[in-house]
C-alpha cells in the first residue's frame, strides 16, 4: 500500500479486503489487488463512448466505472499479463473495449495534472507561500502544516526551512522536514503563476490535507523511486475536506474522461462499481 505524504494519513496496512482504520468517504475495491479503500485514494477507470478505457482521475465521468489502487509498475504487469483485460471485463460486464499500452502513462499524467491543480487552486486562494523567507518566518511562527520543494531545489535550503519548521512546532531533534517532488521548479512556477517556484508551504490545515491528498495519490502511482526526499509532517488526519475543484461543465463525456475535466456531480453511494 502507499505510505503518507507529509504524513497527512498512516500509512496503509492490512490483509486483503480489509479497509484502514483512516479510510474517509466512499470505499471502493481495486479490480486488481481486491484491496478496499477511500474512493479519493483511488483512481477510477471509465469507459469511453469510443470504447476506449480511459482515466477519470476526478471520478465525473458519467456511466460505470473501475477503480484500480496499484503502482504503475504493478499495472504495467497486469496489462502484459493480460491480468488487467480480465479484471476491467468483469467490472464493466463486457469485454467490448479498447485497452491501450499508454494508459499507465495516460494515468501518470492525468494524476500528476491533477495535482498541479490542486496547488495552483490554493495559490489563489492565499493558502500556499512561496519564497524562502516568507516560509521561514511562517514556519518559525508554527504556522506550517506542509512543506515540499522542487525536485532542483538545493540541499542547504530544504535543510534550513526544515530546521525553521522544527523550531516553530518545538520538533527540535526530530526528522520533521519536507518533502522534494520529482518536479522541476519551471514546472512549479508555471502550475503556481509564479516565478522560480522552489519551495512551497502550506499555512491551513485543510488545504495542506488537500494538496497532501492529490500528490499522495500521484505519488502512489508513479513509486516511491521518483522522490528525491522523505516526508514528515504534523499530523493533518481527520474529517476530509471536499476539493474545490473546477469544473468543466458542460463537456462531453469522452473528453471528461480523456482529460479529467468533470462532467457531471460525483456519486456518493458505496457501491462497488458506479
Amino acid at each position: 500500500m502507499r505510505t503518507s505524504r507529509n504524513d497527512t494519513r498512516s500509512v496503509r496496512t492490512g490483509s486483503k479486503n480489509s479497509v484502514a482504520s483512516d479510510t474517509e468517504g466512499p470505499v471502493r475495491k481495486c479490480i486488481l489487488s481486491q484491496d478496499r479503500d477511500a474512493r479519493a485514494h483511488l483512481v477510477r477507470l471509465a469507459l469511453s463512448p469510443d470504447g476506449e478505457i480511459l482515466p477519470d482521475v476526478r471520478a465525473k465521468a458519467p456511466g460505470r466505472g473501475a477503480w484500480i489502487g496499484v503502482s504503475r509498475v504493478e499495472l504495467e504487469a497486469a496489462y502484459a499479463k493480460g491480468r488487467l483485460r480480465g479484471a476491467l471485463a468483469r467490472a464493466f460486464k463486457t469485454g467490448e473495449f479498447t485497452l491501450s499500452d499508454e494508459l499507465p502513462a495516460r494515468i501518470a499524467a492525468a494524476l500528476e495534472r491533477n495535482a498541479l491543480d490542486r496547488l495552483g487552486l490554493e495559490a489563489k486562494s492565499g493558502t500556499l507561500l512561496t519564497g524562502t523567507d516568507k516560509i521561514d518566518t511562517a514556519a518559525r511562527s508554527g504556522q506550517l502544516h506542509a512543506l515540499y520543494h522542487a525536485g532542483d531545489a538545493g540541499e542547504d535550503g530544504m535543510r534550513k526551512l526544515a530546521q525553521a519548521w522544527r523550531v516553530g512546532t518545538d520538533r527540535e531533534g526530530s526528522d520533521l522536514r519536507g518533502l522534494a517532488l520529482p518536479l522541476p521548479r519551471p514546472i512549479l512556477s508555471l502550475a503556481l503563476g509564479r516565478e522560480n517556484v522552489v519551495h512551497i508551504a502550506l499555512t491551513d490545515r485543510a488545504a495542506a490535507k488537500r494538496v497532501s491528498d492529490a500528490l499522495d495519490r500521484w505519488l502512489h502511482f508513479i513509486g516511491p523511486d521518483t522522490l528525491t526526499g522523505a516526508p514528515q509532517s504534523d499530523d493533518l488526519r481527520g474529517p476530509s475536506s471536499a476539493p474545490c475543484e473546477t469544473a468543466s461543465q458542460g463537456a462531453s463525456a469522452h473528453r471528461s474522461v480523456q482529460d479529467g475535466t468533470e462532467a457531471s456531480p460525483a456519486a456518493t453511494t458505496h457501491e462497488e462499481f458506479e
